[in-house]
C-alpha cells in the first residue's frame, strides 16, 4: 500500500441543540498498522444517516461520539490490505467505519457485496441497513397485510421511502407524512403512496384524521415526538407501532436530555390494545441474506424504487448531514469519498 496518511472528518465540539458544520473538523492522521485479524478499507461511498447526530448527545445502540472522534457510519469500500484468510485486495465490501478515506476494520465485521446489483451506493441504501430496517420493520415487526392502512413518518427519508413502498407491495393502503408538499408529490406520483400529509401544515391534525377515517393498522415511525402523539389516537384496535427512529429528538436534545412524551401513553395503548415495538436490524441477522435477495429482486423488477442524493467529496459530509436534519433531502444521502473501481 502506498498511502500512509488518512483524511478524516471528526467531531470538533459536542453540539447542544441544532447541529452546524462548525461542530466538525478535517484532520490528517497516520494509518495504523494492521493486526492479523484486521483489514484496511479504502472508502468509496459513506452514508450520511440521521443517527450520526443522535450518537453525539443521545443514548443509542451505538457508542456515543465525543469530540475528537470520527463519525461512525456505514461505508462501501475496496479492500487494500489484510490477512490471507480475509477478503482479497480489490474486493468490494461494506462495513461500519468512519467518515474517512481509509478504515481499519476487524475482518469479522466486513461483508462482501455483489457489485452487479446496481450502483455501489445501493449497498448503503436499499441493499444496506436502510433497506433491512424497512424490510424487517414493516414486514416482520409491523406484520403488514393487504387489508391494512399504513402510515409512515419521515416517509421521504432513507428508510421511510422504502418502508412505504414495501407496504404498497404487500397490498396495503399507504399514507406518507413529510414536511414538504414537493416531497409528498414525489411519494404519490413516483413511489405509489396512496396519500400524503404535510406535518408542517396548520391543519395537519385534521388532515391526518381524514386520511385515517377507519384507523391506522400500522404506524412505521421514524420521527417520534409530536407526530407520534398525533397518530396514537387514530390507531385502530390492535394496531402496531413500529419504532424505527426518533428524528424529532436528534437535533433538539440538550445535553442528552430527551423531551417527555408523547402524551396518551399508556392509556391509549391499553384502551386500543396497541403494540409498540422497537427493533435493531441485528436482531434479524440470520435472515439478512434472504431479505437482501428479495430487496434486490424488487428493485431490479422496478417494484421498489430508490432515491439517492450523492454529495461529492468527504469534506461535504458535515454539510450533507446538516441539510438532512433541516429536512432538505429526499431518499438516501451518501458522500462519494473515492473513485469507484467498478
Amino acid at each position: 500500500m502506498n498511502a500512509t496518511l488518512n483524511h478524516q472528518i471528526v467531531l470538533a465540539e459536542a453540539p447542544s441543540g441544532t447541529l452546524g458544520v462548525h461542530h466538525f473538523k478535517s484532520v490528517t492522521t497516520e494509518i495504523p498498522p494492521l493486526s492479523p485479524d484486521q483489514v484496511l478499507i479504502r472508502a468509496i461511498y459513506a452514508q450520511v444517516p440521521p443517527a450520526a447526530r443522535a450518537v453525539m448527545t443521545n443514548t443509542t445502540a451505538f457508542p456515543m461520539t465525543r469530540p475528537g472522534e470520527g463519525i461512525f457510519t456505514a461505508v462501501v469500500g475496496e479492500v487494500v490490505d489484510g490477512p490471507a484468510a480475509g477478503p482479497a485486495a480489490g474486493a468490494i465490501v461494506t462495513c461500519f467505519a468512519g467518515w474517512e478515506d481509509y478504515s481499519v476494520v476487524p475482518v469479522s465485521q466486513v461483508r462482501p457485496v455483489r457489485a452487479a446489483e446496481g450502483p455501489l451506493h445501493h449497498h448503503l441504501g436499499v441493499l444496506g441497513h436502510n433497506g433491512l430496517a424497512a424490510y424487517f420493520g414493516m414486514l416482520k415487526v409491523g406484520q403488514v397485510t393487504a387489508d391494512d392502512t399504513v402510515v409512515v413518518s419521515a416517509a421521504a427519508g432513507g428508510v421511510g421511502h422504502l418502508a412505504g413502498q414495501l407496504a404498497r407491495i404487500a397490498g396495503a393502503r399507504v399514507i406518507g407524512i413529510t414536511g414538504s408538499d414537493d416531497k409528498n408529490r414525489i411519494l404519490e406520483e413516483d413511489l405509489g403512496f396512496s396519500a400524503t400529509r404535510n406535518r408542517r401544515s396548520p391543519t395537519f391534525a385534521t388532515d391526518l384524521r381524514v386520511a385515517c377515517t377507519d384507523g391506522a393498522n400500522v404506524f412505521f415511525d421514524n420521527v417520534g415526538g409530536d407526530v407520534l402523539e398525533a397518530i396514537l389516537p387514530l390507531m385502530a384496535a390492535h394496531g402496531r407501532v413500529v419504532c424505527c427512529g426518533a428524528v424529532a429528538s436528534y437535533d433538539t436534545a440538550q445535553d442528552a436530555v430527551l423531551a417527555p412524551g408523547p402524551r396518551g401513553i399508556p392509556q391509549l395503548v391499553i384502551n386500543k390494545a396497541l403494540r409498540l415495538e422497537g427493533f435493531l436490524t441485528a436482531d434479524f441477522m440470520p435472515e439478512w441474506g434472504n431479505a437482501l435477495d428479495q430487496l434486490a429482486r424488487w428493485t431490479q423488477q422496478g417494484q421498489l424504487k430508490t432515491i439517492t442524493k450523492v454529495w461529492d467529496g468527504l469534506d461535504a459530509a458535515p454539510e450533507a448531514l446538516v441539510a438532512m436534519l433541516a429536512g432538505e433531502n429526499i431518499g438516501q444521502v451518501v458522500v462519494r469519498v473515492g473513485p469507484d473501481p467498478t
